[in-house]
């Protein structure tokens, strides 16, 4: 059932309604409880019936010098507003003023990768040229005033612009080698206005992350001749670009789950991979992402592959590795790519890849962008693993869902750590990926740890990693093993099939998944993410009658864990009795574990895996 409520719903009862049971509340800021007021969200989760977000067409036309690194673009937008506001300014950012002398940021960025940032050489609004003193650039947003935009009114802008791309300082965008750069948040971009905060006007400071809209991109990208270029999107005019056996290559890989060798070294040399010209201007189109990004180089090699990620359709995602020759360890890259897009397509979060590419670019971060990735060569295959299918699980959290970024980084990084824990043994069976778990153990309870709940900006030391990664990773993970894999597959669909291509906040998430399952599982949202608090479990009595035993297991912590016990025979043999966290549902602080075994016993351990406890002295029990 969807409730709708009308605007005058006092405060008190709209928290009532949002919990209709009386089972355990979740607290819901004001600014939140509007959007249920408003009709844009519901308390079941679900888009409400006044559901609204912006979007827009981009043209963008952009010349890149790798000698000088210096990037001259246009962009044209045609910006729709369907919110039900008349706006009479637009937000835009600005991404590389990141590297703008005196820009306040938390990352790292050399004196001499500062630059003089964006610089705006024209700006027209439909199509009329405007005066500088119309807009106004702080940081890496700029605000420009504009003729007043009704609701369902388009506005068009033409911006003409150039930037010094970094030569080092590589945060997420940059040169790799004097041959190699992958260049993302190139242009500029309208900033999200939506039903919540209106207009996104936190500042990019190298550290959060991002949040777009959903919007149609056309890429003209022009690089000297001998570069090849890789994006976002579908490539328009292959045989503008590329000669005829590349174009073989290509077609081949798209249809075979083979690996293909697209560009060896041989063709490098050659130098008879691209057609002739001094230059080469090459297109993308992408439709529905949240933005568009490229890479370019003039002596790397692509190894491709492809598979069939809906059985339905028979539709085939291609897998690129795009990497220096010399950097052997990235050889088996492109396998462990395709095997992570098949498992997400079948296994976890069973959803058909939603992209025509995956492209893993070898450059000098550790980043996600809508079909690309920028990966760093790592010595260990097992590193390679694990970051390999983690950026790629970013794909559907948050391109394929829209998420904040920018105020909810565990929406995103929190899936792409349960997907790593997930996909990195089915890749290699020998893995057991503890990503963060020690950093939790360490870090729970002290001055810098907060609730996940706590926003993106206003996390603190480890609480920026723990809170963003391992601690919802650990959440998502608990919830999957409490509901079992079919029925927590049921509720996610349930969550991706409603807002999917849309801009769900924490609560949409909660409630889908309460709605999906068919289950109200706020106590466990409550205690794990929006609690302070620590896990700790002990083992505190232990009988046994004959071959009865009973061991007492008691929550003296306030997160709630799984019960893993292991029962250590005396011959060597083990048992492990495990529990989901659905034990410590009704708030009881005492479980008690009950078995008949006929073995002697030598002692009993409490905890295994993904159970974080912040004193295990009394997680052992030896029988005397």
């Amino acid at each position: 059932m969807i409730l709708h409520f009308k605007r005058l719903l006092p405060a008190a009862a709209l928290l009532v309604a949002l919990n209709t049971s009386a089972q355990t509340k979740l607290y819901v800021p004001v600014n939140l409880q509007a959007t249920y007021t408003k009709g844009t969200r519901t308390v079941t989760g679900e888009p409400g019936k006044n559901y609204w977000q912006n979007r827009a067409d981009y043209n963008i036309k952009v010349d890149f010098n790798p000698q000088t690194r210096l990037l001259n673009g246009t962009v044209d937008i045609d910006y729709i507003n369907n919110s039900p506001d008349t706006l009479k300014q637009i937000y835009f950012k600005l991404y590389p003023n990141l590297y703008k002398k005196g820009v306040s940021r938390v990352s790292e960025v050399k004196a001499e990768d500062q630059s003089d940032g964006v610089q705006i050489k024209n700006l027209s609004i439909n199509q009329q040229n405007q005066d500088p003193n119309q807009w106004r650039i702080d940081g890496t947003n700029m605000m420009v005033k504009i003729p007043a935009l009704l609701p369902s009114q388009h506005i068009k802008f033409s911006i003409n612009y150039s930037y010094i791309l970094n030569k080092g300082s590589h945060i997420r965008t940059g040169q790799v080698d004097s041959g190699a750069f992958f260049i993302a948040y190139f242009f500029p971009r309208v900033a999200v206005y939506d039903d919540i905060d209106g207009w996104n006007k936190y500042p990019y400071r190298g550290s959060e992350e991002f949040y777009n809209d959903f919007c149609h991109f056309n890429a003209e990208i022009t690089v000297p001749g001998d570069y090849e270029v890789w994006a976002t999107g579908s490539l328009k005019n292959a045989a503008e670009v590329y000669n005829p056996k590349i174009i073989e290559r290509l077609s081949a890989a798209g249809k075979s789950d083979n690996v293909t060798d697209m560009i060896t070294e041989a063709d490098q040399k050659a130098g008879d991979i691209t057609t002739k010209g001094t230059s080469h201007t090459w297109k993308f189109e992408a439709d529905t992402v949240t933005d568009l990004v490229f890479a370019t180089s003039n002596h790397y090699i692509w190894k491709a592959s492809s598979l069939v990620v809906d059985p339905t359709t028979h539709r085939r995602t291609r897998v690129d590795a795009v990497f220096n020759p010399d950097h052997k360890d990235y050889l088996p890259v492109v396998n462990h790519a395709r095997k992570t897009v098949e498992a997400m397509s079948y296994t976890f979060p069973k959803w058909p890849y939603p992209y025509p590419h995956e492209t893993v670019f070898d450059g000098l971060d550790q980043m996600e962008y809508p079909m690309m990735v920028n990966d760093n060569p790592l010595e260990k295959e097992v590193d390679e693993i694990e970051l390999t299918d983690h950026e790629i699980f970013h794909t559907m959290f948050p391109f394929y869902m829209g998420t904040n970024e920018t105020k909810y980084g565990w929406m995103d990084e929190g899936w792409a750590t349960i997907g790593e824990w997930t996909i990195s043994p089915i890749i290699d069976n020998k893995i057991f990926d503890d990503y963060g778990i020690e950093a939790v153990e360490k870090s729970a309870g002290i001055e810098e740890d907060a609730p996940i709940m706590t926003l993106t900006p206003g996390l603190t030391g480890i609480a920026g990693f723990t809170d963003s990664y391992p601690k919802p990773g650990m959440g998502y993970l608990f919830v999957k093993d409490m509901l079992g894999d079919e029925l927590f597959t049921k509720a996610l669909h349930y969550y991706i099939a409603q807002w999917h291509g849309k801009h769900p906040m924490p609560y949409d998430f909660f409630n889908c998944m309460n709605t999906g399952a068919g289950i109200n599982m706020n106590w466990f949202w409550k205690a794990w993410f929006f609690d302070n608090g620590v896990p700790d479990q002990g083992i505190t009595s232990v009988t046994s009658k004959q071959n009865n035993y009973t061991v007492t297991i008691t929550n003296i912590g306030t997160k709630p864990v799984p019960v893993d016990l292991t029962i250590y025979h005396k011959d060597g043999s083990t048992k492990v009795i495990h529990q989901s966290v659905a034990v410590w549902k009704n708030g009881n602080k005492t479980y008690l574990v009950k078995f008949n075994d006929a073995k002697p016993v030598a002692k009993f351990v409490l905890g295994a895996g993904y159970d974080p406890d912040v004193n295990k002295k009394d997680n052992v029990w030896v029988v005397k």
